[in-house]
């Protein structure tokens, strides 16, 4: 089981999720996502949208999108593990 973390290069808010993940030592795999919204089907058939940052969490069974919400579950999920 993995995480994938969805994201588009230069995007400020995928890096803060990126960059924490780091901190917190989490393995993870990193699928770059097309700038057009409309060339995101992998996105939008993982999280029913096409927006990034997204986050597959399988050890967990989540599957999540913005930045805010996935920063507040990786502290809650991991920060104290």
């Amino acid at each position: 089981m993995t995480r994938t973390l969805y994201q588009l290069d230069g995007c400020p808010w995928c890096e803060k999720v990126a960059d924490r993940m780091d901190e917190l030592d989490l393995d993870y795999d990193t699928v770059w996502v097309e700038a057009l919204h409309s060339a995101r089907d992998e996105v939008k058939r993982v999280s029913g949208q096409r927006a990034v940052p997204v986050l597959v969490d399988e050890p967990h069974g989540v599957t999540m999108n913005e930045s805010a919400n996935i920063l507040d579950y990786l502290d809650t999920t991991y920060a104290d593990s």
